[in-house]
């Protein structure tokens, strides 16, 4: 009898049951492959001390097949292998990414995706250049490669530039089994990505935003409360729409923002104002809830799921052409965000930083503060001026 040979995504067999049965899998809590084989009736394991998962599949075939047995004889120093760009990405997407939030471990897979296509799976990470920095620039610009085979502008190459460069960094300071560095450097350091000249960074104006609260429940009765969070909280529309009932203290009017649901990764709690616990009230009335964990804005078909993308988005756009706003490039949930920034410019940024979930203050003055000419007319009036 043929020996059999069974894969799967945690595991990996060979041999026959009752015979020369060997198999390979991860730690769950450190990712370093295990062997697993029988001897006179125990099972045994022991570490591999690696996680090349190439490797520890030809490992179990050659114990298996006899070429040796799964105990190291401790003689020969075992060279490692030479860490490829897929290798890097595997090691980088098991220790790293599973802590970051949904959305970011979707593009951190998307990424990994685009850069081995583009560099090749057994690209050595070491090699990399300003050649190559150039060369995906370039392409990414004119749309030759990326997930939707279109051109893109330089924010979206300099974001996908900055993971790139995050996992080479973690790389530089990180060690194998045996103490090694995965990479002696970051053979990108220091290169210049490419800026957006003059990116859209839309303010919502009071005005416009009193149009579209004033147009709100002809929209949805969820789409009132989604603007008045976004507008109070200056939270992004993603952690709105997710917020379930769990997440809603009104005894101690506070509002619980997951992790999971954050850019961030920061779980956060923040004061509810007025405007946010009638809204929140309301809606407990209007549509629930049926439990605790079910959704403050449910989804149309399942009220079990909270509200998708699209769906708020289609709100927004309503809401626009009910108030009879002109339309405007930029402006759209996140021009909420950036008005509650500027509205309150006048508070500590680390105060600021907490309110709206925002990580480093940095980002706060070069991407949402925008003062408007009242507030720099109020600045001006309220230098101190010596007597004449």
């Amino acid at each position: 009898m043929m020996a059999r040979t069974k894969r799967s995504r945690r595991s990996y067999s060979a041999g026959e049951w009752g015979r020369n049965r060997v198999r390979v899998f991860p730690d769950p809590k450190t990712g370093i492959l295990q062997i697993e084989w029988r001897e006179e009736g125990r099972r045994l394991t022991r570490s591999l001390k690696h996680r090349d998962w190439s490797r520890a599949k030809r490992q179990a075939d050659e114990a298996a097949a006899g070429f040796e047995g799964p105990e190291p004889d401790g003689k020969a120093e075992v060279e490692p292998e030479p860490l490829t760009l897929k290798k890097l990405f595997d090691i980088y997407g098991e220790e790293v990414t599973p802590a970051k939030a949904d959305k970011s471990r979707q593009y951190d897979r998307t990424a990994m995706r685009m850069f081995l296509g583009f560099f090749g799976n057994d690209r050595d990470p070491a090699t990399l250049s300003q050649r190559d920095w150039d060369r995906f620039i370039r392409a990414r610009r004119l749309g030759r490669v990326g997930p939707s085979g279109k051109p893109v502008s330089n924010r979206t190459i300099e974001f996908d530039l900055q993971f790139l460069i995050a996992v080479l960094n973690w790389a530089a300071k990180s060690r194998d089994e045996e103490g090694r560095l995965l990479l002696e450097r970051n053979p990108l350091k220091g290169l210049r990505k490419p800026r957006e000249k003059n990116p859209t960074r839309v303010v919502l104006s009071e005005e416009e935003y009193q149009a579209m609260l004033g147009v709100s429940r002809q929209v949805d009765w969820r789409f009132h409360v989604a603007l008045v969070l976004a507008h109070e909280t200056g939270h992004r529309i993603g952690a709105i729409r997710n917020l379930r009932w769990t997440d809603i203290d009104f005894e101690g009017r506070e509002l619980r923002w997951r992790a999971a649901h954050e850019k961030t990764g920061h779980e956060h709690v923040t004061p509810m104002t007025d405007e946010a616990a009638a809204v929140l009230k309301d809606a407990a009335k209007r549509g629930g809830p049926e439990t605790e964990h079910s959704p403050v804005l449910p989804a149309l078909k399942d009220n079990s799921e909270c509200a998708g993308r699209s769906l708020v988005r289609n709100w927004w756009n309503r809401a626009q052409r009910l108030a009879e706003l002109e339309p405007k490039r930029g402006r759209a949930w996140h021009s909420l965000r950036r008005k509650f920034a500027s509205d309150l410019m006048a508070l500590p940024l680390k105060v600021l930083c907490e309110l709206g979930g925002w990580k480093e203050a940095q980002t706060v003055l070069r991407c949402y503060q925008q003062a408007d000419a009242g507030q720099l007319r109020k600045a001006l009036e309220s230098r101190p001026r010596a007597r004449v």
